[in-house]
């Protein structure tokens, strides 16, 4: 799937593009298109594109419809969410890894005999 244009550029897709894969790329099978497709259309890169974009791509980069503002809003959200959850996994491991050296500073104040 990476040899067309919309993915190496990482457009956003027409919707049904994956009925278009499936005719060009029959052998990939069903399953392997839909994961395929939920980690390309899920990816930081793709939702900051689509988040401004107005235009849908087909498979060769061709406009092929247009991205509503439900749906710019809608990947401005996931990526908010999805920076806020990972700024607060690096304070709480932050916060961990100072706890364990105070504990380790304690420790060693103590343990010198």
């Amino acid at each position: 799937m990476a040899s067309f244009k919309v993915f190496q550029d990482w457009l956003p897709l027409s919707i049904g593009i994956h009925k278009v894969i499936e005719e060009r790329l029959p052998t990939l099978g069903a399953k392997n298109l839909r994961n395929a497709l939920k980690v390309h259309t899920s990816s930081t890169r793709y939702l900051k594109v689509l988040a401004h974009a107005e235009t849908r791509f087909d498979l060769d980069g061709n406009p092929a419809g247009e991205v509503t503002a439900e749906e710019r809003q809608r990947a401005l959200d996931t990526l908010r969410d999805r920076f806020r959850k990972a700024a607060e996994r690096k304070k709480t491991e932050q916060e961990a890894k100072q706890r364990a050296e105070s504990l380790q500073r304690l420790a060693q104040k103590f343990n010198t005999r």
